[in-house]
């Protein structure tokens, strides 16, 4: 049985659930605390193992693939004014160069299409699939329980 090393989390929505918040940001980019929701939903992958996150976009979505990029101004202003406890939290943020893919769903067609979309990245292996509009709290992430089940 093959290892689990893929997750696709599909940010292709228009939000309208949202509206009008989402007007301007994608609802995964909406703040729960101190991080965009989405960022939730990597942090989860992360901990289960896995090792390669497909982004599924749409039009207006570029500020995720920004999120999840290196910033250099923003480091070399944090590291030049000392602010040593904001860099590591950003770095904490980034995934591993090579960690990330981002595909365009060229119109919204849903869920399905949004999943088809990631189907040459993802090949014939098993992946999971996140929705990052669904946050849960508490203890280990049911993802990393799945994954053991099926492993």
């Amino acid at each position: 049985m093959k290892k689990v090393r893929k997750a696709v989390i599909p940010v292709a929505g228009l939000g309208t659930r949202f509206l009008p918040a989402t007007k301007s940001m994608p609802k995964e980019m909406l703040p729960v605390v101190d991080k965009p929701v989405v960022q939730y939903a990597v942090d989860e992958a992360f901990e289960a193992g896995i090792e390669h996150i497909v982004f599924v976009t749409g039009r207006n979505k570029a500020v995720i693939e920004d999120y999840f990029d290196l910033h250099p101004e923003l480091i070399g202003t944090l590291e030049q004014t000392g602010k040593k406890a904001q860099l590591q939290s950003l770095e904490s943020l980034l995934p591993v160069a090579g960690a990330t893919s981002f595909i365009r769903q060229q119109s919204p067609q849903g869920l399905g299409h949004a999943v088809w979309c990631a189907r040459e990245v993802i090949g014939d292996e098993p992946f999971a699939l996140l929705l990052p509009d669904m946050v849960s709290f508490g203890g280990r992430g049911c993802l990393a329980e799945t994954v053991d089940l099926y492993q």
